[in-house]
């Protein structure tokens, strides 16, 4: 097991800590430093595990409530591994209304991929956004970095359908 310069190592052993360490020392433990550090703990692991969160609140000596709080609130946190794909649907009321829910639970029942979790074959990651400012597309989705107003279900499955093959 490593040990972070300057710092305890996490009982995991994995190095990616220490460098989480020492973000927050470089932050002085100060809880309004929270969002910044909730980045760089995404950028380190590509996702907020509970033993991230764990980490951050301990450091920060806040509760675990109140990170998982902040950490939930914004969509560009996930909480497992992403997949090779993202497909984000916006729930906002204007997208809501004109069918994203209808989209939302199609990419279920055809792909088994549910909210902030990937697809079994970890081709697919669905993600929820409260609203990402497209109302007047609605119902807009993005697929990874691409967002595309006026989508159905049956235009969403097939453009998801080519990331499903091996």
């Amino acid at each position: 097991m490593s040990v972070p310069v300057g710092g305890a190592a996490h009982p995991s052993g994995d190095d990616r800590f220490g460098v989480l360490d020492a973000a927050m020392r470089r932050h002085q433990h100060r809880a309004d430093a929270l969002l910044e550090l909730l980045h760089t703990a995404q950028e380190l692991f590509g996702h907020l595990s509970g033993d991230v969160l764990r980490f951050l609140a301990r450091g920060l000596g806040l509760p675990l409530s109140r990170v998982f709080g902040v950490a939930s609130f914004y969509n560009l946190f996930t909480f497992a591994p992403g997949a090779a794909h993202t497909c984000t649907v916006c729930l906002g009321t204007a997208c809501y209304v004109k069918g994203a829910g209808d989209i939302l639970s199609g990419l279920e029942a055809a792909y088994g991929a549910r909210p902030g979790q990937a697809s079994a074959g970890g081709q697919l990651s669905v993600v929820v956004a409260r609203c990402i400012g497209a109302c007047g597309a609605a119902p807009a989705v993005g697929f990874d970095e691409d967002l595309c107003g006026g989508q159905t279900r049956a235009g969403v499955l097939a453009r998801v359908e080519p990331w499903m093959r091996p």
